[in-house]
């Protein structure tokens, strides 16, 4: 992987490095059957180039959806948008629409149930993705559906908010657990509300309503059945499409996994001792990196303790940046670095070390460098994270709560690194700013079903736990729990491994094949001079 992209200020649950920048069970039931569909066009048509209606949402083919960057898998691309109700408790209230995409299959005679993706974030762009998933081959033999959920950035309205991320680059030159922060924090998040109820329902953008958009694209495509893949913050959204919707689903496929009945600031701070640990084990466990890199989590948790109590602050020059940058390390930023930088994990045992010998450089260009990188500005749907971590999230889940789980992980951490959990800052702060109604407590429910499901986590994943993917399977009697061992958040956007495992899923969802696991090799660790 490339640099570090660390997580923003609205703290992405998935935060794949660009340039590096889931309890009262719910039974699953098949629901109410929807409205038929009304067919415009003739029959046999290719996917997407029919005009459709179904119930209050409609599909009409177009032009492609915007991208910040040119997504090459968009050429030849079957392009449109789906209009649905923002607010579907208000009859008659006003519409929103969503960009859609679908990238034809690589094969002439591909099979007639497509992959539906679902993005990370929350707050993520589904069309901007498009490249990650093509580019592991998730269109081999199969149509992929790429549709924005509500509020990003090929949706309208676009709720998202790049003051966010304009404070963020400022941050990096904050103590990052400091109540000075905190309160700039919030008053960036007041100011984000502000803009964005001029665009829309706030209320509205929420991960029941996501699912419900899901569930009007398939029938106003024309689609009997469909398989779907969720990366990080979409696995909680599908498993709550699954619970809800389950009509017309064929597989489902989750990567880095986070079950809504876990979402939060506990279950995040087990996902960083489980990912910290995986790495300092494999570190341990090569002769070279234990030599010259000994009691590597030891070191780390030391540093954590230390910047804390004294942060350091240094200058860093940056890409695109006229002038040094300033950094401060503190230990809330130590573990937030460490979060993301599991995704270049052959560099973290020597940049730790450099840390420990007094040369922070590394790590504070990493943390800065995704900070001020261009992927950071302006691409993320604020208002809808904020929708769903302030109707879903933190109702549900007290800050004392927060601190437990992290006490629990990390016995050693001070307080003031407890508090905040790893990219989740000031949350309940900035959800009592943002004020909206919790959601109902039913959105906590377990997912019961037995639609096949792949269950993939990445053994170095710091960001959502690999536990998770266990506990998600237990209710999921038809499910393959797989943890691919040696990579980090969404093992599918860096192991060619897991590309295999999922493509075989999609063939086979009952069997499929793993046996590449057990040939995969940990990275051969950075040995400084």
């Amino acid at each position: 992987m490339r640099s570090i992209r660390p997580p923003h200020h609205r703290r992405t649950v998935r935060r794949l490095p660009a340039a590096l920048a889931g309890a009262t069970a719910g039974v699953l039931v098949l629901g109410l059957a929807m409205t038929p569909a009304r067919a415009e066009g003739g029959a046999g048509a290719p996917l997407g180039t029919v005009a459709r209606t179904a119930g209050d949402a409609r599909f009409v083919p177009g032009p492609c959806p915007r991208t910040a960057d040119p997504i090459p898998a968009l050429e030849g691309a079957r392009c449109g948008t789906l209009t649905v109700p923002e607010n579907r408790s208000r009859h008659k209230g006003r519409k929103i629409t969503l960009g859609v995409a679908i990238v034809p299959a690589a094969t002439s005679r591909p099979a007639r149930d497509p992959i539906v993706w679902f993005a990370g974030g929350p707050g993520d762009d589904a069309v901007s993705e498009a490249q990650l998933a093509i580019d592991g081959g998730l269109n081999r033999d199969r149509d992929v559906i790429f549709m924005s959920q509500r509020g990003t950035y090929s949706a309208d309205p676009v709720l998202t908010c790049p003051n966010v991320d304009e404070f963020n680059a400022r941050a990096v030159g904050l103590v990052y657990g400091a109540p000075s922060t905190g309160r700039l924090h919030v008053r960036a998040t007041r100011v984000c509300r502000e803009q964005s109820a001029r665009r829309g329902d706030l209320s509205a953008y929420d991960s029941t309503e996501s699912a419900t958009d899901y569930a009007d694209l398939r029938v106003a495509l024309g689609l009997r059945q469909w398989n779907v893949f969720g990366i990080s913050y979409g696995t909680d959204l599908a498993l709550i499409y699954l619970r809800d919707h389950p009509r017309g689903i064929r597989s489902v496929g989750i990567d880095g996994v986070l079950p809504p009945s876990l979402a939060g600031g506990a279950v995040t701070w087990s996902a960083a001792r489980q990912g910290f640990d995986g790495l300092f084990k494999a570190c341990a466990e090569q002769p070279a990196c234990n030599s010259r890199y000994p009691n590597l989590s030891d070191t780390f948790e030391r540093l954590v303790r230390q910047l804390e109590a004294r942060p350091l602050t240094t200058t860093v020059t940056v890409t695109g940046q006229p002038a040094p940058v300033k950094v401060v390390l503190d230990g809330g930023v130590l573990v937030n670095w460490l979060t993301s930088a599991t995704h270049v994990a052959a560099g973290v045992p020597r940049s730790i070390d450099e840390l420990a010998h007094g040369n922070p450089r590394r790590i504070a260009e990493q943390w800065a460098g995704g900070k001020l990188s261009p992927q950071a500005m302006g691409r993320v749907a604020h208002g809808l994270a904020y929708g769903v971590f302030c109707r879903e999230w933190t109702p549900f889940e007290s800050e004392a709560d927060v601190i437990r789980g992290g006490r629990r992980a990390f016995p050693s951490f001070p307080r003031s690194v407890l508090t905040n959990a790893p990219q989740l800052p000031f949350l309940h702060a900035d959800c009592r700013a943002w004020d909206v109604p919790a959601a109902p407590r039913s959105v906590r429910d377990v997912t019961r079903s037995n639609v096949p499901t792949l269950v993939m986590s990445g053994g170095f994943d710091a960001q959502t736990a690999p536990s998770n993917g266990a506990y998600v399977a237990r209710t999921l009697s038809r499910s393959t729990a797989v943890t691919v061992p040696y990579v980090a958040h969404v093992a599918f956007a860096e192991s060619p491994c897991a590309q295999a495992i999922t493509a075989s899923f999609f063939d086979s969802p009952t069997a499929p094949d793993t046996g590449c696991l057990a040939g995969l090799q940990p990275p051969e660790f950075e040995i400084a001079p």
